[in-house]
């Protein structure tokens, strides 16, 4: 797998084998398990040629089933665990534990655990993965962050509810902002611009984002989202921002605006 990179961080490590998939090095030095799906080394056929990770998407179930199977056995967490968020691009976030396995948690966007073996997901096919663990407590989460998502700012929310839940101060806690569509690629009309400028109004809009004329703007969210952490007080040596675009890369990664929709999805895990 050749990545087109769309920057030089190196933060994003590629594991080969038979089911290849991405890890961050600060999440990997912390110690928690942790994977992001490439597109490779599962069963499905066509469009969601072969790791759809998405069981409503048109996919055949039992491939889904095998898929989930094969990612589990090479990240390392037990699949039939999994607890699942169904992102509706809002920022509500749900405390789980062993009760959840196996179960999707409706109109959730964020997902977080302090149980050990419970392993969470979240997909993707454009919008940003957050990943979030806190080694002194031993707390671990994720949060899906669209353009809603990141203007309703739910990656300082899940910091504020780890805080909350868990006693995590912000200061401990490791993140990774993961593959997903890069500013060059990510092209939004000016009401959600509109929204950015008004959210990030301490930010010059030229951080995080360009402005193309005719009411066309194209949009960092990475750079949204690594400022909304560090104003929540991550600390920047905790955090990695990824260098991996899921557009640049269709090839390899689920793009939703690359297919024009015609596509499964990538996932995001996280086990204790």
């Amino acid at each position: 797998m050749h990545f087109k990179k769309s920057n030089e961080n190196h933060s994003t490590k590629l594991n080969e084998g038979k089911v290849p998939y991405l890890t961050f090095s600060k999440l990997s030095r912390a110690g928690v398990v942790h994977g992001f799906s490439t597109r490779e080394g599962g069963v499905s056929e066509g469009m969601f040629s072969s790791m759809n990770l998405s069981y409503t998407r048109g996919d055949d179930e039992a491939a889904v089933d095998e898929n989930f199977r094969r990612i589990g056995e090479a990240v390392g967490f037990d699949h039939t665990k999994l607890v699942f968020s169904n992102q509706v691009h809002d920022t509500r976030i749900k405390r789980v534990g062993k009760d959840d396995c196996g179960k999707i948690m409706t109109g959730m966007d964020g997902l977080v655990t302090n149980v050990p073996g419970v392993p969470l997901y979240t997909g993707y096919a454009d919008c940003v993965p957050l990943f979030f663990f806190d080694p002194e407590k031993k707390v671990a989460a994720l949060a899906h962050s669209g353009w809603k998502g990141t203007v309703g700012r739910i990656g300082a929310k899940m910091v504020k509810n780890m805080q909350g839940g868990y006693g995590c101060r912000p200061e401990d806690i490791v993140a990774a902002v993961g593959p997903s569509i890069c500013r060059d690629c990510y092209e939004v009309s000016e009401d959600v611009a509109e929204q950015f400028i008004k959210e990030f109004s301490g930010h010059p809009k030229e951080e995080f984002m360009d402005e193309k004329g005719n009411g066309k703007y194209q949009l960092d969210l990475w750079k949204a989202n690594e400022i909304i952490l560090t104003e929540a007080g991550i600390l920047k040596e905790h955090l990695d921002i990824t260098d991996l675009c899921t557009c640049c890369n269709s090839e390899y990664l689920f793009s939703h605006r690359a297919t024009k929709g015609r596509r499964g999805n990538l996932g995001a895990f996280i086990v204790l």
